[in-house]
């Protein structure tokens, strides 16, 4: 059973189902909280790959196949893993956002270069970070304080291995305010996923 977190417009549940609720007019944000990913998957965060490209659904896992072969993973046993994941997590996508046509990006990062909380310019877009800290966000009352110039009271985090839909500034007039974790000097890494409709670009 999904849970309403405070936030009205935040829906979160341990059920891939609570991804749908985002079409809700009423709903800018939906977490899936997923169990843990197969510890494999985190060795290829230490891997410094940046794969980005456009398909259709259909085509999605040859072309991502053909991508990761390019970025060095061909040797790991957690290939397998990464490839099927995002395969089914693109499927998801399709399912909820009702577009055929993907823009898949999925790489290293070790950078603070979307430290500042900010509303992408989509309608949708997915969101899961497969190994180290993942996208923070805040709940409608902080979004309205960082409009106005002030800090925000509450940051929420996501986990890794949650996924999360965010809805972007052309789909709503309250979109899903979010960041990337900072982490400069920290000396960690994160290997992210995201996911658009590529038809908006």
């Amino acid at each position: 059973m999904s849970k309403v977190l405070e936030a009205p417009r935040t829906r979160v549940s341990s059920e891939p189902a609570i991804l749908g609720t985002v079409r809700d007019p009423d709903c800018n944000l939906a977490i899936w909280e997923r169990a843990p990913l197969d510890a494999g998957i985190s060795e290829l965060a230490k891997l410094e790959c940046r794969i980005r490209f456009t398909a259709d659904f259909a085509e999605i896992p040859e072309r991502l196949d053909e991508e990761i072969s390019a970025a060095c993973f061909r040797g790991s046993p957690a290939r397998a893993l990464l490839l099927e994941d995002v395969v089914r997590l693109a499927g998801l996508f399709v399912a909820v956002m009702r577009r055929n046509q993907l823009r898949v990006r999925l790489e290293h990062v070790a950078t603070d270069s979307c430290r500042k909380f900010h509303a992408d310019y989509v309608p949708l877009r997915l969101i899961t970070t497969y190994h180290g800290a993942a996208t923070q966000w805040v709940d409608k009352a902080d979004a309205e304080r960082i409009a106005e110039g002030l800090s925000p009271l509450d940051i929420r985090s996501m986990r890794a291995g949650d996924v999360g839909l965010f809805k972007g500034r052309l789909a709503t007039r309250s979109p899903a305010i979010h960041r990337s974790p900072p982490l400069l000097d920290t000396g960690q890494s994160r290997l992210l996923l995201v996911i658009d409709p590529a038809e908006e670009h």
